[in-house]
């Protein structure tokens, strides 16, 4: 006789949560991909270009380092604190944010 082994809805919930913690790393890779083309002191074209070639390690580093810890509080205030950094840090280097 073998035993159907059963996931309970709280391991089924903290496996969404650490996927939903995956994609919202997206928007977090984007804002550092956009602040890294913005501090580079090289032709525009350039800097875009190389900051979405880093953005891709980044990502796959951020999706490593959810699913690697072992609080999902930590995670998600990291990313939430992380993506608001950025934020501040990529609307005070556009130059439209200059008066």
């Amino acid at each position: 006789m073998t035993k159907k082994a059963s996931l309970t809805l709280a391991y089924r919930l903290h496996i969404a949560s650490r996927l939903l913690a995956a994609i919202a790393c997206y928007g977090l890779t984007s804002l550092i991909c956009i602040v890294l083309a913005l501090i580079w002191p090289i032709p525009q074209a350039q800097a875009v270009l190389s900051s979405t070639m880093i953005s891709f390690a980044v990502y796959a580093v951020l999706i490593i380092w959810v699913f690697s810890v072992k609080s999902l509080r930590k995670v998600w205030l990291s990313i939430i604190i992380s993506s608001a950094f950025f934020c501040l840090l990529a609307w005070g280097l556009l130059p439209e944010a200059r008066l």
